[in-house]
């Protein structure tokens, strides 16, 4: 990707003559990229190349306001409407999102807030700003009326019957929904879809579309339904443009609008009412949203109080009390010298790129995740190639281009595995085939890996079983499962390389005491998909014990704070397979704790103070995180300007140096323990 230029100190020389020709150039070049954007549904330049010269011209039109134009691109909200479709007028224009790369002038955008409105703490909502085509539908009497696309701002194309083929999208509305309102969304394509898309495309000797948004847009251009029904497409909504009957008066109530209507709304959402809030969002957000099935580039943040967004109010082109954060990933080029082959606790084959070692985002990358075989085809991925490699904060390394140019002709092509490279079963395609899986439940591998995620410290945190451990009772068939773990003996394992008489009876002693473990830790040793350690603990606040969790349908699963479409489905899925409820009745009877302790309130000396804990303590860290909430205290997992008190044990590392940049105060345990009265 080309780096973004910069021209600040270029205009600051510029006189009226150059800064004339400058403008009518980047009107030229916008109003192109614009066109085959919009239009044509293809892109020459990224979205950070295209607001690179969007902000180039508008930085020039405020220093020259003479040359600023009615038909400037800074004045217009998108293209116009293609031909070949009727047009809709929008009840509300369509207006697009200032947007930026930064989190200085995200913090700037807030305190801009914070100035208008006269308060220092303003409710937001932050949400994935998903990668698609924005469409605005009506429903009038409760039936879907017409969907139109952005266009310009002021009047869409008619693509209500291509909209009809989304199967997510109900035609009627429910009866204990409002009947008559207008909702803003976007309409995109997953990558699963995408991916079999193009492999369709290319079968059929057809050109592969770029990315899914491109694919979306294709799609809704279509002028035959049928054609367009053959592509599956799905919408998430965002917003509210109209609605009668009822007065809904922010954002998060709007959510709840959608839910009663069943219309689908964003599987991640927070709620933050200082810059530090949203920052602390849009980095969690960055952590997460390569999990989601969708392509998102950025983050929306909106004031929550549709009153307060009214007091904002908005340029002609965007509104006050929005704004678009995108993210810009650092790439690298290197060779991929070789492909390798892991298999994951689900049975997933995955294959990993290893790479000549290079220097990105702060750490030497010598491996990168292929993601699946899918992708390699469509990417037409080769061992010998030059790649491009990105990585954004923790996530894993990924190769998400190749130099064609620089082949030489002796690259390899990569064949997908016919069987595992571990117990050599035949693999299984799921439906998209965008996943190749061992089916095999004994497979040695598999069997780690779900056994080192169960013992893990976030996890049942059983110290004394290691890899290396894990990997000895796997391979002489005296663990199959976590259940077989709670079977061992001292007899089992003085079989074992290394493990004296203490070392045994430490473990011994550690499996019995993890019988008392919490049930959401339980929950999260499991490995259920998508299920995090947060989403497990959420999950026994709400239901109380893992057999409520069990019982519950889909329904009443997303009732719960954080489940969303995409979680609950696999809750569900998980507690009603056979194999499964026979693990945990095995585990019932070992006898771990399956109904959630409440957590005793012990006085309120805490209360209203947030904290984060580091480093080596007398107890366990969530055993020091349920001290400090009886105490009437929250604890977060990261360092912000939120957070009142760091408990700062031995070796603490990152997180203090955090704390002590912002200014956070810095407790240690005896400290802490005269806190709260010893």
């Amino acid at each position: 990707m080309k780096a973004i230029p910069r021209y600040e100190s270029a205009l600051m020389s510029m006189s009226p003559s150059e800064a004339s020709t400058r403008a009518e150039q980047l009107r030229s070049e916008l109003h192109r990229h614009n066109h085959l954007y919009y239009v044509e549904a293809r892109q020459e330049i990224s979205d950070a190349e295209f607001d690179a010269l969007l902000r180039e011209l508008q930085q020039i039109e405020a220093q020259f306001p003479d040359l600023l134009t009615p038909d400037s691109p800074t004045q217009r909200v998108g293209g116009a409407p293609i031909e070949g479709f009727t047009q809709i007028k929008h009840t509300v224009p369509m207006m697009s999102l200032d947007n930026t790369y930064s989190e200085q002038e995200l913090v700037a955008f807030f305190q801009r807030l914070q100035k208008s409105l006269g308060r220092e703490r303003i409710p937001c909502v932050i949400e994935p700003k998903v990668d698609g085509v924005a469409i605005s539908i009506r429903y009038e009497n409760g039936v879907l009326k017409h969907g139109a696309t952005r266009g310009d701002g002021q009047t869409g194309d008619d693509v209500t019957h291509n909209l009809k083929t989304i199967k997510s999208l109900p035609l009627r509305l429910p009866k204990e929904a409002p009947q008559n309102f207008e909702v803003r969304g976007e309409v995109f394509m997953t990558k699963a879809n995408f991916a079999k898309l193009n492999e369709e495309r290319e079968g059929a000797g057809e050109a592969r579309f770029a990315n899914p948004r491109n694919s979306t847009a294709g799609t809704l251009k279509l002028l035959d339904p049928k054609t367009v029904a053959k592509r599956p497409l799905d919408i998430v909504f965002y917003g509210l443009a109209d609605v009668t009957g009822i007065a809904i008066e922010s954002q998060s109530e709007m959510h709840r609008l959608l839910q009663t209507a069943g219309l689908r709304k964003a599987d991640l959402i927070w709620h933050k009412d200082s810059a530090e809030g949203l920052l602390e969002a849009i980095r969690e957000l960055d952590e997460k949203r390569r999990s989601l099935p969708y392509e998102t580039d950025g983050a929306v943040i909106k004031v929550d109080a549709f009153l307060d967004q009214r007091e904002l109010g908005s340029t002609s082109k965007a509104p006050r009390w929005a704004i678009a954060y995108k993210y810009q990933p650092e790439q690298a080029e290197t060779k991929l010298l070789s492909m390798d082959i892991q298999v994951g606790r689900t049975g997933a084959l995955t294959p990993v790129a290893r790479l000549t070692p290079v220097f990105l985002s702060g750490s030497t990358v010598s491996n990168a995740t292929l993601h699946n075989f899918e992708e390699i085809e469509r990417k037409d991925i080769r061992v010998g190639d030059t790649v491009v490699i990105e990585k954004a904060g923790e996530i894993i390394p990924a190769v998400v281009m190749v130099k064609k140019e620089l082949r030489t002709g002796e690259e390899q092509p990569i064949q997908p595995p016919t069987h595992c490279p571990i117990c050599d079963t035949a693999v299984h395609r799921d439906e998209e085939q965008v996943v190749i899986r061992c089916p095999n439940p004994s497979c040695p591998e598999v069997v780690k890996r779900r056994l080192e995620h169960f013992v893990c410290r976030g996890a049942m945190d059983i110290s004394g079983l290691g890899e290396s451990v894990v990997a000895q009772l796997v391979e002489a068939k005296l663990v199959k499962d976590a259940a077989d773990l709670y079977q061992l003996n001292e007899l089992l394992l003085a079989r074992l390389e290394r493990m004296g008489t203490k070392s045994i009876d430490n473990l011994l002693k550690a499996l019995e005491v993890s019988k008392q473990q919490d049930p959401w830790r339980l929950v999260f040793g499991l490995g259920i998909l998508h299920v995090g350690a947060g989403g497990a603990r959420k999950l026994l606040e709400h239901f109380g014990s893992i057999d409520a969790i069990a019982s519950a349908s889909v329904e009443e699963l997303t009732q719960c704070p954080d489940i969303g479409a995409i979680v609950a489905p696999s809750i569900h899925a998980w507690f009603h397979d056979e194999a499964n409820l026979t693990l945990l009745q095995r585990l019932r009877s070992a006898g771990l704790t399956f109904v959630q302790r409440a957590v005793q309130a012990t006085s309120d000396r805490l209360k209203g103070t947030t904290w984060v804990i580091t480093g080596t303590l007398s107890q366990e860290r969530e055993s020091m995180a349920d001290i400090i909430r009886s105490h009437g205290g929250k604890v977060s997992g990261s360092v912000s300007g939120k957070t009142s008190f760091l408990l700062a044990g031995d070796e603490a590392g990152s997180k203090l140096d955090n704390a002590t940049k912002l200014g956070v105060k810095i407790v240690t345990e005896p400290e802490f323990r005269d806190m709260i009265g010893g």
